[in-house]
């Protein structure tokens, strides 16, 4: 794709980095911020490069956050005996957005994959370890919201056995998530009716 300028030629290469953008989406997108005000383009660089700069990671479940807690961690709302275990930041949005739950997370930040190079050691297990044995914050249940994927379920396993000998109650949530989907793409009446009637994470031997 021939552009006639060198510098718009850049940005639509930037852009067309992004999932799911192409390089004639990244070029529509280019030429509308040409016609914008110059304020609007600066804003948007500027909400970027905070972004990159000032995005903080809660300290207790990883989730995105302002501060050294999120706003979830924060907040003497939620049921902080109660932690959601997800893979990933996309997760705790899709099941926020279902308002089912009022509870605490656990960002892993991925799945025990073999294949990929992925262990146990690679994700925050040892944090949601610890956050198991405090005090300060008695936990109760952990709720297993992993994608219902081979990696999903040799990690909720491998969590089952690390955390019941702690004396914790660990619930999956139901499968009306289908097998094999991503919990991101469920939609939200399916995923908010699977954390309310969510079971208990079943033994090997079961």
């Amino acid at each position: 794709m021939e552009f006639p300028s060198k510098l718009i030629g850049d940005a639509v290469t930037e852009i067309s980095r992004l999932p799911g953008i192409g390089k004639k989406s990244a070029l529509r997108l280019v030429l509308h911020l040409l016609k914008q005000d110059e304020v609007i383009t600066e804003a948007l660089t500027t909400s970027l490069h905070r972004l990159r700069t000032e995005i903080h990671y809660c300290e207790r479940c990883h989730n995105v956050a302002d501060d050294i807690l999120c706003s979830i961690c924060q907040s003497p709302r939620r049921d902080h005996s109660l932690v959601c275990v997800v893979e990933d930041l996309p997760d705790v949005l899709a099941i926020e957005n279902t308002g089912q739950y009022q509870g605490v997370y656990h960002v892993l930040g991925g799945v025990i994959s073999p294949m990929e190079g992925v262990g146990p050691s690679d994700l925050h297990v040892d944090t949601l370890l610890r956050r198991a044995q405090a005090s300060d914050i008695p936990m109760k249940e952990v709720i297993l919201a992993l994608s219902p994927t081979m990696e999903g379920d040799t990690t909720s396993f491998y969590l089952t056995k690390k955390l019941r000998p702690l004396g914790l109650k660990v619930t999956t949530i139901a499968r009306g998530v289908p097998i094999g989907g991503e919990l991101e793409y469920t939609d939200e009446v399916t995923l908010g009716r699977s954390i309310l009637t969510r079971t208990e994470y079943p033994d090997s031997e079961e």
